[in-house]
């Protein structure tokens, strides 16, 4: 066991097993959902919201939406539905030892991602483009827009009608200009923090982290799986060097046995050690603020977050994959692609919006509903459709 994983975290930072912290969110305080609905008879709110956004459309669609390799790549890198499954996992996990509700937490983490589109961040940025002269568009807005609006599963309102601290939690970033239109439709709601400049629960602040975390291990998992990074160029970062050798020099005949199995080590002993530093470092801040209540939580700093060591170790790792991986010529490459999907398509659909189901080609916001349709698009779906009304083959068939 890591050095990490057997130490204990300092006093006071863990809450015991199934108890809840005065400064934990609690369904039966909360703010509710937008549409008034009878309590279920045997979950909570936040767990009613997981229900719902695992049983949603596009929770399933996240199976064919890619992360850094498109989905026809390989079957063993990770998908939006992995990412959001292990995002939930790792902030459960932590969610337990500091005493914040679990329940929503995993809600959040498994919602985070529906507003994305098609090829990753390549495709957000460029439909981005596409929508720049009608409002932009930007993917945690667009997981709002999904939870509140375009699924449509229930007689009486659009959405999955949410509860007010899980959309909040989805809503991670928001500009100014955004805010201001969501208050006015919604006055009061998950747009005035960003106004009045305050925090999210602890729930929504940790769902964040984790989500971080999973996807800076995740991306190393499936960089060095491709072969478009070694370990040996891992191992100029500190903090994966760090665990690189404490692996072998616990374990020294992992240098000759399979390289999946070296790595899959050193990512166990690097997760631990940053769920570990989170649980101790927001801990320590819980101590000196004393936050009674979520309340007191929205109106003080954020408290969430790694020691400062390890957001400098983290960052680090960030720039290295930034440099490594993101901008790896093969990666750029299909990126470039991808662009040219998500582009043509937003070109032909605006140009003939008979090409899209009824629902959005007959909407009196056609930009909107047209980033809509793609950004609900799958990889595959996406190349498929490109190719059904170019005549182009930019993909190998998925």
């Amino acid at each position: 066991m890591p050095a990490a994983e057997s130490r204990r975290t300092s006093a006071g930072a863990r809450a015991p097993a199934g108890v809840l912290a005065p400064y934990a969110s609690r369904p039966e305080t909360g703010r509710g959902r937008r549409h008034a609905e009878p309590p279920a008879p045997t979950r909570n709110d936040y767990q009613r919201d997981r229900d719902r956004i695992v049983h949603s459309t596009a929770f399933r669609r996240l199976v064919y939406k890619t992360q850094v390799f498109l989905n026809h790549e390989g079957d063993l890198f990770r998908t939006r539905l992995t990412h959001s499954l292990e995002v939930a996992q790792l902030g459960r996990s932590i969610a337990r030892s500091l005493g914040l509700h679990e329940d929503l937490v995993e809600a959040i983490a498994l919602a985070h991602d529906l507003g994305h589109t098609p090829f990753g961040h390549a495709g957000q940025d460029e439909l981005h483009a596409c929508m720049a002269p009608y409002g932009g568009f930007e993917h945690n807005l667009q997981s709002l827009r999904v939870i509140d609006v375009l699924e449509q599963r229930y007689p009486t309102f659009d959405g999955l009608n949410l509860s007010f601290e899980t959309r909040e939690g989805v809503l991670k970033h928001c500009s100014k200009r955004v805010a201001r239109w969501i208050e006015a439709h919604e006055p009061g709601g998950i747009g005035r923090r960003f106004l009045d400049r305050t925090q999210p629960s602890l729930e929504a602040q940790l769902a964040n982290l984790a989500d971080e975390i999973a996807y800076n291990a995740h991306d190393v998992d499936d960089g060095v799986r491709s072969g478009l990074i070694t370990i040996d160029q891992l191992c100029s970062v500190p903090l994966f060097a760090r665990f690189h050798a404490e692996a072998l020099g616990e374990h020294p005949g992992l240098a000759q046995m399979k390289r999946s199995r070296l790595l899959a080590e050193i990512l166990r002993r690097m997760l631990s050690a940053q769920v570990y530093d989170v649980i101790d470092a927001t801990g320590e801040r819980l101590r000196q603020q004393r936050p009674g209540s979520v309340e007191a939580v929205r109106a003080g700093p954020a408290l969430v977050g790694f020691s400062p060591e390890m957001q400098r170790a983290s960052r680090q790792l960030k720039r290295f994959l930034f440099r490594a991986l993101y901008r790896h010529p093969q990666v750029m490459d299909t990126t470039g692609r991808a662009c040219r999907v998500v582009r043509e398509l937003f070109a032909c659909y605006e140009a003939d919006p008979g090409e899209m189901p009824p629902e959005y080609a007959q909407s009196p916001l056609l930009r909107r509903s047209v980033a809509d349709y793609i950004a609900g698009m799958t990889d595959r779906f996406a190349v498929r459709e490109h190719e059904r009304l170019t005549g182009l083959q930019l993909f190998a068939s998925p």
